[in-house]
């Protein structure tokens, strides 16, 4: 029993001592910009289990985000947006997805509304369209 409190112990200081890269309490954050053509409001409505984030309304060149922490439930944020005269144009994707058996600290998802879609990436590499405008 003594050994495996000593393990538990060294383990924790390591995880402690280790690079910033992994952070334990760091939050997930979804982001919306609104890169639309001049005076075209996007409208966002994101909703998960437990919350319903209500309607934001984004200029052009806006931004909305929101954070959170992964549920070892699972976490999801499904999203609506609406964009275009008297918000004709419209897409719901699943704008985050984690928690469960993979808990994510700091995993970040950047959306881009653009005029022919929604844009993604997670900020590494350069947005791609994943979601065209119905």
């Amino acid at each position: 029993m003594n050994h495996l409190l000593c393990f538990l112990f060294v383990i924790g200081l390591c995880i402690g001592c280790s690079d910033a890269k992994f952070k334990w309490n760091e939050k997930n954050s979804v982001f919306f910009k609104n890169s639309l053509g001049r005076n075209n409001v996007l409208k966002i409505h994101c909703i998960s289990n437990d919350d319903n984030l209500g309607f934001h309304f984004l200029r052009t060149g806006e931004t909305y985000d929101f954070s959170f922490h992964d549920s070892v439930t699972g976490t999801e944020f499904f999203c609506d947006l609406w964009q275009g005269p008297n918000f004709k144009f419209h897409a719901s994707f699943m704008a985050y997805e984690g928690g469960g058996i993979i808990v994510h600290y700091g995993k970040k998802n950047f959306w881009d509304a653009r005029e022919d879609g929604i844009y993604f990436t997670h900020g590494k590499q350069m947005p791609k369209l994943e979601y065209k405008w119905k």
